[in-house]
């Protein structure tokens, strides 16, 4: 079994952009699949979709995007692990290299980037960070 399955899928994408692949696997779940919506709607991915295989097991296919040859997340970073929960109000929102970047957040209304947070006022669990 798996203790930390976001932290497993953000070292996948790691991995991949480091040898230059063009999409990487990654076991499906909820968490993960909001996690990869966040990543798309911020432009950091491509895209992904969800493979069933057998034995109702499922896979997501996640694409990577790259811009003149250059991975477009740099770094991507586990902030809050199994471990050590690391939760944040409104207002301490962590801003990642003066607003270039993005922080993911687990909200009461979903996960959302730092931003959609600020917006919605809304703190929460600061799942990963992502230049």
């Amino acid at each position: 079994m798996m203790t930390d399955p976001i932290g497993d899928m953000l070292t996948r994408i790691r991995n991949g952009l480091q040898a230059k692949k063009a999409s990487v696997k990654s076991p499906a779940s909820k968490s993960r699949q909001r996690v990869l919506e966040v990543l798309e709607r911020e432009g950091y991915i491509r895209g992904y979709n969800r493979v069933d295989l057998e034995n109702n097991m499922a896979e997501f296919n996640i694409e990577l995007k790259y811009y003149e040859g250059t991975p477009v997340i740099r770094t991507i970073q586990r902030v809050s692990t199994p471990g050590r929960r690391v939760y944040s109000s409104v207002k301490d929102l962590p801003r990642v290299h003066n607003g270039l970047g993005i922080s993911i957040v687990s909200t009461p209304k979903g996960v959302l980037s730092d931003a959609e947070a600020r917006t919605e006022n809304v703190g929460g669990e600061v799942l990963c960070t992502v230049f």
